[in-house]
């Protein structure tokens, strides 16, 4: 976690299904706006919490663990799952097919990507 910063709140896993990535995107723009005043910085984190979200489903193995951190006037999330799959759900070996770390990219004051075998840990922060 970035230096000084304390989680918001519990963690949040997700056993991959559909249902369970939605609540995990309403928690965290919950979680979001009580430390954001901005309601569109507020859709940023949403949107790119879901991109995170969509690539561990979409990359990743087990269960994947959603952190969330402030200072109080920053907040970071973190995504992690249990390591890359050998292939993605369309058979292809690549971390990112579409425009999801392109969005965090654009959109996160700064943000990470760590992966070995046993993990992948992707980051941003706002």
């Amino acid at each position: 976690m970035t230096a000084a910063m304390e989680r918001l709140g519990a963690h949040l896993d997700i056993d991959r299904g559909r249902a369970e990535g939605q609540a995990a995107r309403k928690e965290i723009r919950e979680r979001a706006a009580k430390v954001i005043a901005d309601p569109g910085t507020v859709d940023d984190v949403e949107l790119m919490a879901a991109e995170a979200i969509a690539n561990a489903v979409l990359h990743g193995t087990g269960t994947i663990r959603v952190t969330i951190c402030t200072d109080g006037v920053r907040l970071r999330v973190e995504v992690r799952d249990q390591g890359p799959r050998d292939l993605d759900v369309h058979g292809r070996n690549r971390i990112d097919h579409g425009r999801g770390l392109a969005v965090i990219d654009a959109l996160a004051t700064e943000w990470g990507l760590d992966r070995s075998e046993s993990e992948t840990h992707l980051w941003f922060v706002v």
